[in-house]
């Protein structure tokens, strides 16, 4: 590392002031700070609150991702493997030639198997994804003459695991290049933006791309009903929240199907199937204090009481409001949301009661959107854009709230 730092600090030179690249010099920080604490400290006055800075706090995040990312690589492995187990066949030429070579063969039973097959899916739209933010964030330093942040590396790490695994590449590009612009740059970069970029970029791509983003994915053969010797077509079919929205009791009383849905073992966007693997994430996050346990309590509770509501109002036209409460939990985006994008520090309530009133209303939203329009059975997305804009809100009302009572007892 010393000797690392060395050829930095030589080639600072030329990227620092009066130097023959002193318009890169955003690239270069960017590099250095990275690898290494920036050597700058505090001239003025200073109040430490804790050691705990941006880069940390970035790093923190993406560990409690690690076990999302570790099952979306074996779950879409062992999704295809299933498919191709019962029939089907949905490999492009290059990687039946990589699984050929490295002699894995297509057996879900096999955990490596199904890690390197879900790999050829992740990584390109994590590359992709990686490359598009990068190449914006740098133009962007450059262009306003300031430094490149970590702020990407969270969304950057986000983006991939809220989409499918078959999602074009071309429209992993657009969709994020659409989210860090237009949810984060414009308004000043990392720390200003009141969306979340990861989820503007998935909302872009659902609204423009409706049928790549939200189509029919793989199913595995245990979900498959028996239909052996089927092509490859048939085994694309409706993930279970969507199921749900046709038939409300299609879920209740299938014999380990909530577990599965628990574990993750079902179809669905790469990082968001598993709700146990999102509970680790939780844990790592409420015990570094970097996500906060009132966002997502707030949300399981919003949840819980609605769909209880809607569970006795019943419809007989209407299959979503037979959802039960606990399997809102376990469908769709519900834990990777609550987990990880209602509790970004920047887009969130910051207040603790306002940080309990957001997740709660996110809850309620995420249950209403879901069974008003049984046609759009994923909430998530859309219930917590919609209370990121009323965040600062809630923070005005409850400061107000707090500022009178504090002056009626000092009066």
């Amino acid at each position: 590392m010393k000797k690392l730092r060395e050829i930095l600090d030589k080639q600072a030179g030329l990227f620092e002031k009066g130097g023959k690249f002193e318009k890169l010099y955003p690239l270069y920080e960017a590099h250095d700070t990275l690898l290494f604490t920036p050597g700058e400290v505090t001239r003025t006055a200073s109040h430490v609150r804790d050691g705990l800075d941006l880069k940390r706090m970035m790093v923190t995040v993406v560990i409690a991702l690690l076990p999302c990312i570790l099952f979306a690589l074996y779950n879409t492995g062992f999704q295809i493997h299933n498919t191709i187990e019962w029939g089907g066949s949905p490999l492009d030429s290059w990687q039946t030639a990589l699984y050929t070579a490295t002699g894995l063969g297509f057996d879900p039973d096999n955990v490596l198997a199904n890690v390197l097959h879900g790999a050829c899916y992740y990584v390109p739209i994590f590359a992709a994804c990686f490359a598009t933010g990068g190449a914006v964030e740098v133009t962007t330093a450059i262009l306003r003459k300031h430094e490149v942040n970590e702020g990407f590396l969270v969304t950057g790490m986000l983006i991939p695991l809220t989409l499918p695994a078959t999602i074009p590449l071309w429209q992993v590009v657009l969709g994020t290049a659409f989210g860090v612009i237009f949810a984060k740059e414009i308004f000043g970069g990392t720390g200003m933006n009141f969306l979340n970029p990861a989820l503007t970029a998935r909302a872009f791509l659902f609204f423009a791309y409706p049928a790549q983003i939200s189509g029919d994915i793989w199913i595995a053969a245990e979900a498959a009903d028996g239909l052996s010797g089927a092509t490859a077509d048939a085994f694309s079919g409706a993930t279970l929240l969507a199921q749900a929205a046709v038939d409300g009791n299609a879920l209740v009383g299938r014999e380990g199907l909530w577990m599965d849905a628990f574990l993750g073992f079902i179809p669905g966007s790469m990082g968001e199937s598993s709700a146990a693997a999102c509970l680790l994430g939780a844990l790592v996050l409420v015990i570094s204090g970097v996500g906060s346990w009132r966002t997502m309590a707030g949300v399981a509770i919003g949840t819980g009481i609605m769909a209880v509501l809607l569970n006795i109002a019943g419809s007989e036209t209407n299959p979503m409001l037979g959802v039960p409460p606990e399997w809102h939990y376990v469908l769709g985006g519900w834990a990777f949301g609550a987990v990880f994008m209602a509790t970004d520090p920047v887009s969130s309530a910051f207040t603790d009661l306002g940080k309990l009133i957001y997740g709660f209303c996110i809850g309620v939203l995420v249950v209403l959107v879901r069974a008003v329009n049984p046609a759009y059975p994923e909430g998530m997305m859309l219930a917590i854009l919609f209370m990121n804009m009323f965040a600062p809100l809630i923070d005005h009302f409850i400061v107000q709230a707090n500022i009178k009572r504090r002056e009626a007892r000092y009066a």
